[in-house]
């Protein structure tokens, strides 16, 4: 089992930058894909970004590509996703999620979840 929490959601204006994390615990996170989700309102959960257990590969959504970074740090068992120009489609709750493929983008491939951190970019 799995246990993720995310922290460092906000407010923040158009063009601002923001990092979220996701701090896990249980068994053997940094043995799986990390990956971050979001969920705007009236919207499906769409895929934003994952990273490989060794955080040597990455992939992103067409929207958040060279604006957002994803990381993971496993001797602290945290993986990040620092936002940067930010937009206000990008409002939404994000959810940090862990998958045993690797570098899923489907939100089945996942099995872990987190509850989530809210982002609101106002323009």
């Amino acid at each position: 089992q799995v246990q993720l929490v995310e922290s460092g959601g906000g407010l923040v204006q158009t063009g601002g930058s923001l990092r979220v994390s996701c701090a896990a615990s249980g068994r053997a996170f940094s043995s799986y894909t990390g990956g971050w989700f979001r969920q705007a309102p009236g919207k499906e959960r769409e895929f934003v970004a994952a990273i490989s257990w060794s955080g040597g590969t990455t992939l992103y959504a067409d929207s958040v590509k060279g604006r957002f970074t994803i990381s993971r740090d496993n001797a602290k068992t945290t993986v990040y996703l620092q936002m940067n120009t930010l937009k206000p489609e990008d409002t939404a709750v994000y959810y940090c999620s862990a998958s045993s493929f690797r570098l899923a983008r489907r939100h089945s491939d996942y099995v872990y979840w987190g509850q989530g951190t809210e982002v609101t970019v106002s323009s």
